[in-house]
């Protein structure tokens, strides 16, 4: 296609314009010719850098920049810009809005403190504990809930959708839900415990199981996408691998272990990326569910520990560096992650 820059000097050159172009010559009054080096020095600096740029990267390129251009600045100002400041944040000592962040006396004390804070730490282990737990949990059960829809049962869509319903809920309505459902006195699981002489059980305010009741129940909240994923997986293997298999006398189970959930790395890849994003996004489900945060609770994990120190107690700097160590993990997961579908091609 010809450039932008060609296109402009032919509407406003004419016809002798486009002759030009394409032989690259002009005629002069004495009957000589001028050639396009001549001409590109005669023309104004805006119009060299269009044509430079029409030269590098093609016409469409330089057609498209004011669709995506201003997004991506303002997606570099406000998501990476801010995150660069941040960085700078956490390496100064500011305390809040009484005083301006001092940028000429840069240091990592803010992460040797929480190298050593015994509530970053205590943090820090429970993030771990909720990933782990959560990721794994919840693709077991979605893995069997794929495997039971695909085996064709009665009424699949309906099924389907009641699993996949609690996915469409925001963590804030969740987190109310099961706060009822906790209730000491009231709540329906200690109220179903209570009809086998169990309980009640403080699920909440118990300190060494409270992280497992907000397990629980990102578990119930997850698990039918988990099972989406997987379904779709399942669907894509051709119908001859369950007929080789049955020919080959395998029975249901070995069938599955063997032949049908190894074809189902990329989906079990993409689901346990996706849900442990979301298990070190959950602070709005813990800030609604735990209420104050005020420890020793048993649930702090990094996110909550980040708010609290920068709002709470007006640590911003140490609050910056906790956010930093939780980009960072962040990083640990989609970096990996992204090198895999590189490396497949599908980037």
């Amino acid at each position: 296609m010809p450039g932008i820059v060609s296109r402009l000097r032919r509407a406003v050159g004419g016809d002798s314009d486009t002759t030009a172009d394409t032989t690259g010559t002009d005629a002069r009054p004495d009957g000589g010719t001028v050639t396009e080096g001549t001409r590109r020095e005669r023309r104004g600096p805006i119009e060299r850098v269009g044509q430079s740029l029409d030269d590098r990267f093609g016409g469409d390129f330089v057609e498209s920049l004011p669709f995506w251009l201003p997004p991506f600045l303002l997606m570099g100002l406000f998501v990476y810009g801010a995150i660069v400041w941040n960085l700078l944040i956490s390496l100064t000592d500011y305390q809040g809005f009484a005083q301006a962040p001092d940028y000429g006396n840069l240091d990592f004390e803010m992460y040797v403190r929480a190298a050593t804070d015994s509530g970053v730490i205590d943090a820090t282990i429970n993030t771990f504990i909720l990933i782990v737990a959560f990721t794994s949990a919840t693709l077991v059960i979605g893995l069997a809930l794929a495997i039971l829809i695909d085996r064709g049962i009665r009424f699949e869509n309906t099924f389907r959708t009641i699993y996949l319903l609690p996915m469409s809920l925001s963590f804030v309505v969740t987190a109310q839900f099961w706060l009822w459902m906790y209730n000491f006195n009231n709540g329906v699981v200690n109220i179903a415990l209570g009809t086998f002489g169990i309980g009640p059980i403080d699920w909440i305010g118990n300190s060494s199981i409270v992280l497992w009741a907000v397990i629980f129940a990102l578990v119930w909240q997850f698990s039918g996408y988990a099972m989406v994923v997987y379904l779709a997986g399942l669907r894509a293997i051709p119908s001859e691998h369950y007929e080789a298999a049955k020919v080959d006398g395998a029975s249901t189970l070995r069938m599955y272990r063997r032949v049908i959930i190894p074809q189902l790395k990329g989906a079990t890849i993409s689901a346990s990326v996706v849900l442990m994003v979301f298990a070190l996004k959950a602070f709005d489900f813990l800030y609604s569910l735990v209420s104050n945060f005020r420890p020793p609770n048993g649930a702090d994990i990094l996110a909550t520990k980040m708010v609290r120190e920068a709002y709470s107690n007006q640590n911003w700097a140490f609050g910056a560096a906790i956010a930093i160590i939780l980009f960072a993990m962040a990083l640990s997961i989609i970096g990996p992650y992204l090198v895999y579908q590189y490396r497949r091609g599908n980037l």
